[in-house]
């Protein structure tokens, strides 16, 4: 840990010298969620409110937490919706995080999802759409929204600033506030069940908590690349484009928390690690390398469009179903990722996010998938060649009257 963040941070967070993310959002949403105990019991502990638990009526908890000898464990507990973060859960995350990394009993912290299905399928979108589409709204109505994205920011920078190793199960579905909440770690465990990605082009929107800033630096236009298609990463996608570290089989995991409780996570990892799968990104270096020199996202999907390869051809298909100016943003975000720092990236994408709010695409692209279902989103404007020039540019242009402020993370744990 630095020199400068050893001070002990619950008392500085219960003192207010360390400002937690909750309390009075930005534009007036108000954030939710209560700060949960310092530890939990070997027993397992709660903290939040969620759904309702099977049988009982009461609700359960959004976020669990507990202490296994020098574990502390995290899990997010909304199965039925694969764990989709709202609110609540980022605030409880934020403030669990702040009490662990200065408390030393805990040596490792890991983070899991409940259920079968994954770790985290994303923010909850839907009451995105609410938020965009409530019967008051009005062109200067606040969004609510804005204050999730801003707590849920901050949250992603302080996993990547962590004091301690921070493992990342990357099990099932692991997408968009999933990488926010796993990619940022010091160890990104994936498995053969992974399917890993930022598909917010197929909602009308482009990738945030700091995936931007993740696929920027990825090797060559692999990241763009994947930025625009939206697709479903594997496990060998997920390590070749720099999302995760380790591939364990997933019937290894209980043996990885297990000995995590005793053990350093890198020699724990390193045992159970398995070879690296296949990518297909990587076998696809060639089309996509030549395709993505081009200045925009018309002439990167023509190019696609007049490749040789198949599977060029087969994902200009795929883009050309996507919002048109969800691509181009996408694009042009993923590059100006490629030339900052996290923390740089997340205020790109804080200024997109305000402008896609205020948008058409963003809303009709989550009626579409997630809504009515219909999968015939009504993009505005219908084509990459109808997208007028400098949309990508205007989307990343500042926002002086609402910077996001990312001062409570560099009070927690400095820059280096």
């Amino acid at each position: 840990m630095r020199d400068d963040a050893r001070s002990p941070l619950a008392s500085r967070l219960a003192s207010g010298a360390v400002p937690a993310p909750g309390g009075v959002s930005v534009l007036g949403a108000g954030a939710a969620g209560q700060p949960g105990p310092d530890h939990a019991p070997s027993g397992g502990s709660a903290t939040g409110t969620g759904h309702a638990a099977s049988g009982t009526g009461a609700p359960e908890p959004t976020v669990l937490a507990e202490v296994r000898g020098r574990l502390g464990l995290i899990t997010l507990n909304r199965p039925r919706a694969v764990n989709a973060l709202n609110h609540e859960m980022v605030n409880l995350l934020w403030s669990q995080l702040v009490r662990w990394a200065d408390d030393p009993a805990i040596a490792t912290v890991a983070i899991q999802g409940a259920g079968e299905r994954g770790l985290c399928a994303g923010g909850d979108v839907v009451a995105i759409h609410a938020d965009m589409t409530r019967p008051d709204r009005t062109p200067t109505a606040p969004y609510d929204t804005m204050g999730f994205w801003r707590d849920e920011y901050r949250l992603n920078l302080l996993i990547s600033r962590y004091p301690k190793p921070y493992v990342a199960l990357m099990d099932g579905l692991v997408l968009g506030g999933g990488i926010g909440v796993s990619a940022h770690g010091s160890f990104r465990v994936v498995t053969e069940r992974t399917r890993s990605g930022l598909p917010e082009t197929q909602i009308g929107f482009s990738p945030d908590v700091g995936g931007t800033y993740l696929l920027g630096h990825a090797p060559g236009a692999a990241g763009a690349h994947a930025a625009l298609t939206g697709a479903h990463l594997d496990a060998g996608d997920a390590l070749y484009l720099g999302l995760a570290d380790a591939f364990v089989p997933s019937g290894a995991l209980p043996e990885l928390l297990d000995r995590l409780e005793r053990e350093e996570p890198g020699a724990v990892i390193e045992a159970l690690a398995a070879p690296a799968p296949p990518s297909a990104l990587r076998d696809g270096e060639a089309w996509i390398e030549e395709a993505y020199a081009g200045r925009t996202a018309l002439d990167v999907v023509r190019a696609l469009e007049a490749s040789e390869a198949e599977e060029a051809r087969g994902a200009a298909e795929v883009i050309r179903g996507k919002s048109p100016t969800a691509v181009a943003v996408a694009l042009a975000a993923v590059r100006a990722g490629a030339g900052t720092d996290l923390a740089g990236a997340l205020k790109n994408e804080w200024r997109v996010g305000y402008r896609f709010l205020g948008g058409h695409d963003f809303a009709e692209g989550i009626r579409a998938q997630v809504i009515d279902k219909d999968r015939t989103p009504k993009w505005e404007p219908a084509r990459l060649e109808d997208l007028s020039p400098g949309t990508a540019e205007a989307y990343l242009a500042p926002l002086p009257h609402l910077p996001l402020d990312l001062s409570p993370v560099d009070a927690v744990i400095p820059p280096a």
